[in-house]
Formats: structure tokens, sequence, C-alpha cells
């Protein structure tokens, strides 16, 4: 069978731009054109199977978060049961404020699309931990309920590079990241008998069910199934 002598893709593509400079093709245009150029030499588009979502266990939640505590810095032991407890992005971690924590009703005041906002709880039981933090933190003219010590909010870079040392000091093969913090949360609640309809109204998340559902749960009905587990939670 004869080898088909190809030529070197850095080559080919030089080539094609020499034939496509003069008229100034825009993306789209370049998207369009290789769109036709494989339905005329036949070739289908392959895409990579999506890697199935990891969520961490109960044995490894415990083991990273004994790492956390055993390292008695407790800006980032707050920090982090924070991520544990309401299931927050890590975009909209760096952006509470002091401001938008309500210690009476144990909830925080979350940005959401379209100028909406959402409520998260947090457990009663981690009240006084995180009004103290954030007391300190008024205290030091800080604004944000996470900053750093120049006082600026953290960047979602420096929330993973935190999380990453931790990954490292528990010896755990795989990183933990704010997401799989995240839907730790959200599985443990679903693994606990919550319907997913009394998840979604503080998650963040869209959901396959009828908004129409949605419409007809208070967040207040969230919040009192999460109060009746979290106490079982293994943080």
């Amino acid at each position: 069978m004869l080898e088909i002598q190809r030529t070197p893709v850095r080559q080919k593509a030089i080539q094609l731009a020499k034939t496509l400079n003069q008229e100034k093709p825009d993306y789209n245009y370049i998207r369009e054109l290789f769109r036709h150029l494989r339905k005329e030499l036949g070739i289908e588009a392959t895409h990579q199977p999506k890697k199935p979502l990891y969520i961490p266990t109960e044995e490894e939640v415990h083991k990273y978060y004994n790492a956390v505590w055993q390292s008695r810095n407790m800006h980032h032991v707050i920090l982090i049961k924070t991520l544990l407890y309401t299931g927050v992005r890590v975009s909209e971690l760096i952006n509470i404020k002091i401001d938008d924590v309500d210690f009476d009703h144990c909830q925080i005041k979350i940005p959401h699309k379209k100028k909406k906002v959402r409520d998260v709880p947090f457990p009663t039981a981690f009240k006084e931990t995180l009004a103290m933090h954030a007391n300190a933190a008024e205290e030091k003219g800080k604004t944000y309920l996470f900053e750093s010590s120049w006082k600026k909010p953290y960047t979602d870079r420096g929330i993973r590079r935190i999380l990453a040392v931790y990954t490292k000091i528990a010896g755990m093969p795989y990183s933990i990241s704010p997401n799989k913090l995240r839907h730790f949360l959200f599985a443990w609640l679903k693994k606990q008998g919550i319907d997913d309809a009394l998840i979604q109204p503080y998650s963040g998340h869209k959901s396959m069910l009828s908004f129409d559902v949605y419409s007809r749960l208070s967040t207040g009905d969230a919040h009192a199934e999460y109060d009746s587990v979290i106490g079982k939670f293994p943080v």
C-alpha cells in the first residue's frame, strides 16, 4: 500500500494563507470555509468525549479538610468552609462583600444573571465563626469578605492556588477545585433526599425541570430543607 505524502500542516497553512490573504477573511469566513472543506472532502467533525464529572467522596473531603485544619490558617479554614457550605462559584466568592452577609438569617446575597440576586444559606453553627471573621475584616477597613493582606479581593487564580496547596499537603492524586467542592455539596444534599427543585433556588444552576416548578418554591422552603440536614455535613 502506497504511503500518502502530506504537506506539513504549518506549510499547508502558509499556502492557504497566501491564497486567502487578499480577501481579508474574518473568523466567521474561515470557520465557514473549513466547514465546507470538511463536507467536500468527506471528513466528519470529531469531538472529544466529555470526561464524566468527578465528585469527591466524603472520605476524600474529610482528608482534604483535615489538611486545611492542620494548617491552623483560620483565614483559609473559613474561606474553604464557606465554599463547602454554600456551593458558590469561585467567581461569586471573590465578590462577596461583608454587607452581603445576613448573619441573623444565615444567608449571603449573591448577584446573579440579569442583575438578579439569590440568597445562599450557611449553617447556623457557622454563624459565629463567620461573624468574627467579618468583624475582624471590617476593623481592618476591608470591604470584601475575603481580601488579601493588601486589602484587595482575592482573584479566581488566587483562590485556586490556595486550594491547590492543600491538595498537595493532603497527598491527593488530583486537584480539589472550587467547582469540585460545589458539586460535592449538591451531590451530598441529593444523597440526603433533598429534591433538585429545592436545591436549584440557591444553586444558581440552570435546571432541566420547568421553571414553573421553581416559581412555586420559595427560597425559604429550600433553606428549611438545607437546615434540616446540614448538621450531618462531613465538615
